[in-house]
């Protein structure tokens, strides 16, 4: 059987901002329908590396592809387009929006958005709308907050504020999808959707990163794990074998107990 295809690919990426290194030639592939874990402690570089692929920071050397196409020119509002789709720490949700605007910012492409179609295409665009608003309503749904739809993120508790962010997300059916502290102040039933909404994503194609500290999280999800300290990738392999290495133990841990 062949090997998952790399979705996106990372070669002999580095990036420094003055004397501070935070990324030094890092190397790595994100297969389809795998879930990837990419942990360390504070400051490693991981939510660097997430904004090295989305195109923030732009990579003072190497290259980052999607499929066969090298991403180093492509601007930030592209890479989405083209199905690379993230999530934040800090859930950076539309303050003024009720939830499901803030659903229908997300799709690759909004509807009517272009010149020519906003003028000369307003059936498709009308389609184009409906097809977003069904989509969002499925997604709602999905991470249980269809009763949230018209409320504004500030109604909200903070777990299902980290559902909406995640839901708008989703609303990008791009393949790759870059999850940064999914976990991060959650429990309970929200802990519960965003497990199995990320397995879902992965067992329908899409290739799924997640930084987390939440290492039983990572655990039970992830066919493999990346350990990264300042700006390199210092081992990979399954959680298990990275919990057994003595040098990640004293990195991450401060040594064994």
């Amino acid at each position: 059987m062949n090997a998952p295809r790399a979705a996106i690919r990372v070669t002999d990426v580095s990036k420094r901002f003055g004397g501070i290194v935070v990324a030094e030639n890092v190397n790595l592939e994100l297969r389809s329908g795998e879930i990837l874990g990419l942990i360390g402690p504070n400051g490693a570089g991981k939510t660097t590396l997430f904004n090295l692929i989305c195109g923030i920071h732009t990579p003072d050397s190497g290259e980052i592809w999607l499929r066969d196409q090298p991403l180093s020119r492509v601007p930030v509002y592209r890479r989405a387009r083209l199905g690379i789709a993230r999530t934040w720490q800090n859930i950076r949700l539309f303050p003024t929006l009720s939830v499901i605007d803030n659903l229908l910012m997300g799709p690759r492409r909004y509807p009517g958005e272009a010149l020519l179609a906003g003028i000369f295409g307003a059936r498709t665009r009308r389609a184009d709308a409906q097809a977003a608003r069904e989509r969002a309503e499925e997604i709602l749904a999905r991470m249980g907050l269809s009763d949230a739809r018209d409320k504004t993120p500030a109604e909200l508790p903070f777990g299902q504020q980290k559902l909406a962010g995640m839901a708008r997300t989703l609303m990008n059916d791009g393949e790759v999808l870059l999850l940064d502290e999914p976990m991060a102040g959650v429990e309970g039933q929200v802990y519960e959707t965003i497990r199995q909404v990320v397995r879902d994503e992965a067992s329908a194609g899409r290739a799924v990163c997640i930084v987390e500290h939440n290492v039983s999280f990572i655990r039970d999800l992830c066919t493999r794990a990346v350990f990264m300290f300042n700006g390199c990738i210092e081992q990979s392999g399954t959680m298990e074998e990275l919990l057994a290495s003595d040098k990640l133990a004293e990195l991450y841990f401060g040594g064994r107990s």
